[in-house]
């Protein structure tokens, strides 16, 4: 352009800067939009909002409100386009209060908030477990005659499904379709999942086949949902039955649907279906990972088979997977459980040698094996190491050693550790 005697004007640079903004390159957004500026060209709304929105979406929210605020102070007018995105990062990082304070600064500004302010509002609010302030922006969202859409009643409904409410998630559902709202599979999986995690099975069921009467397709999270939920409720059969279903359906499996029915078969006892399930992933070619291998393990470890769940854990480095500390606490319980108490505490070593670091759930069962096997000075030993590295005890370590307390079975300088501890 410049070669041929033309200058950009303020589209061409608003037309790059969404470019920019698009492939993550804000920083050379920010600096076109300072060229703008020199070049005595006034941006407008869209090309401030593009940044604005991009610089959220990378997480730079101090970044962004310095933007904005510069926007405004000369004299520039923000919009919906200016303010959702703010709005939408200020509630990523669980500064609803701050998110509410900009939705009545658009008032101010005589920006009336669309359904997209109000549901990121709304949203946060549920996520955060404020009810009755989400209740709150709803009645303040119809008083302005805003209708909420299908976001706004798929956070409600996921919001009571997740404490539990299915028949507040029911009504929601109901009140959505006299609405004229169609509920869509968000709302389906949502509600389903919520059944399948109170174990009613039967009513997510019920849900799944109203989805197909409505043609409806459900989709991998459907079907993976209700496998879980069978599984969870003792039909690990009825779930296997699910996997066809889904397979003439021409919908594919993905590797947790296979995981979530290894791990319902092996821990319903099903143990033939189990290896000839696993048997058929390792046919399909699928990329194992960590997590099937940590089923397979615990599966041995229950049934008493340790020394294939040893070789399955020593395997791991053959097949490129490295144990992560899952792995390692099914070990720990594993051995404990057969008394190999040193062995065990061998492996922790190992471990710490691996670059795999002890969690807290790592070092209580540890604790826990030592205590039932009367190792109580070696106990004490790790509980030291445990507190030291920032951990707690959890309900079992801490019931069993009250319970070696009272029944004084412990020497009297352990004893006044243990006190000393508690």
């Amino acid at each position: 352009m410049g070669e041929k005697g033309f200058k950009p004007d303020r589209f061409t640079y608003a037309t790059i800067i969404n470019a920019l903004c698009k492939l993550g390159e804000t920083d050379l957004a920010i600096n076109l939009l300072r060229k703008m500026e020199d070049a005595n060209f006034v941006p407008n709304a869209a090309s401030y909002n593009t940044i604005i929105c991009s610089l959220c979406k990378d997480g730079l929210l101090t970044d962004a409100l310095k933007l904005f605020s510069t926007m405004t102070s000369k004299g520039i007018q923000p919009n919906h386009f200016t303010y959702n995105p703010l709005i939408q990062g200020l509630c990523n990082f669980g500064h609803w209060k701050e998110a509410a304070k900009l939705v009545a600064e658009m008032e101010e500004r005589n920006i009336v908030p669309d359904v997209h302010s109000f549901n990121i509002l709304v949203d946060a609010l549920l996520k955060e477990g404020k009810m009755m302030e989400a209740k709150e922006a709803l009645h303040m969202m119809t008083e302005k005659g805003i209708e909420p859409d299908i976001f706004t009643h798929n956070s409600l409904i996921d919001c009571y499904c997740q404490q539990n409410k299915m028949n507040e998630a029911v009504k929601t559902f109901n009140m959505m379709v006299r609405r004229g709202c169609s509920p869509d599979i968000i709302s389906y999986n949502t509600l389903i999942n919520g059944y399948c995690k109170s174990k009613r099975i039967d009513e997510a069921i019920n849900l799944f086949h109203e989805m197909l009467d409505k043609r409806m397709i459900p989709d991998v999270v459907t079907y993976n949902t209700l496998i879980g939920g069978c599984c969870q409720v003792g039909r690990p059969l009825a779930a296997l039955e699910l996997l066809h279903e889904m397979q003439a359906c021409g919908e594919h499996p993905d590797l947790q649907t296979y995981t979530i029915l290894l791990d319902g078969f092996f821990k319903n006892r099903h143990f033939v279906e189990a290896m000839a399930l696993f048997r058929e992933i390792v046919d399909k070619k699928l990329d194992l990972d960590v997590v099937i291998y940590n089923i397979l393990i615990a599966a041995m470890c229950d049934a008493g088979k340790l020394v294939t769940a040893k070789e399955l854990f020593w395997s791991l480095s053959t097949k490129g997977l490295q144990p992560n500390a899952c792995t390692y606490t099914i070990m720990f319980k594993g051995l404990c459980k057969e008394g190999l108490i040193n062995e065990a505490c061998e492996l922790l070593e190992k471990m710490n040698g691996n670059g795999c670091l002890p969690d807290n759930v790592l070092y209580n069962t540890i604790i826990q094996g030592l205590l039932q096997h009367d190792e109580t000075s070696r106990a004490v030993e790790y509980i030291e190491i445990m507190v030291d590295k920032g951990f707690s005890a959890d309900e079992t370590t801490a019931t069993m050693v009250i319970d070696l307390l009272c029944a004084d079975k412990v020497d009297k300088t352990i004893k006044e550790w243990f006190e000393k501890l508690l």
